[in-house]
């Protein structure tokens, strides 16, 4: 079962941090494969973003949300 271990905060800017990285990536600013990373990266912090919920953060114990 998962939870949530990102808190608003930490969510904003997933969700503000990603779609800059999409939105530089698909513009063509960043060329080639530099590019095509900006993209990925993006995608990921806006999932994580939107889901409330990162991977990393359950590997290391982590939580940023003020209640479990």
């Amino acid at each position: 079962m998962t939870f949530r271990n990102a808190g608003t905060w930490d969510r904003g800017i997933r969700l503000l941090g990603g779609a800059t990285l999409v939105a530089v990536g698909w513009s063509g600013s960043l060329a080639g494969g530099l590019g095509t990373a900006a993209i990925a990266v993006g995608v990921v912090l806006l999932a994580t973003g939107l889901v409330g919920w990162c991977p990393a953060y359950m590997l290391v114990g982590f939580s940023s949300c003020r209640t479990r």
